[in-house]
């Protein structure tokens, strides 16, 4: 099981220089994803190139972003599942953009 961050942790790693890397297809990102996070679908993950620094993953609800983070900490890397995912992010203020 990955290890959990709370949105608002999320944002201060964030501000910090932290990826925060969205796993929904393109079209579910352009619907409204965490402001400044890149989308790489979780299919797609395993092969992206990533930075030798943590990471940290989200989704819609926390499901993916989670799957993926455990993906990516079993395979040697340090990442974090944003818990409760965008819509979390959402809930408690912090900025969304989209391309709708």
């Amino acid at each position: 099981m990955p290890e959990l961050i709370d949105p608002a942790s999320a944002r201060i790693r964030q501000r910090d220089g932290q990826l925060i890397i969205d796993v929904r297809t393109p079209e579910e990102f352009a619907q409204g994803h965490v402001a400044g996070a890149v989308n790489i679908p979780i299919d797609e993950l395993s092969s992206a190139t990533l930075p030798d620094a943590p990471v940290m993953t989200t989704c819609g609800g926390g499901g993916r972003g989670g799957r993926a983070a455990e993906a990516l900490a079993e395979a040697g890397h340090e990442a974090y599942s944003i818990d409760g995912g965008t819509r979390a992010w959402e809930a408690v203020g912090l900025p969304i953009e989209s391309a709708i």
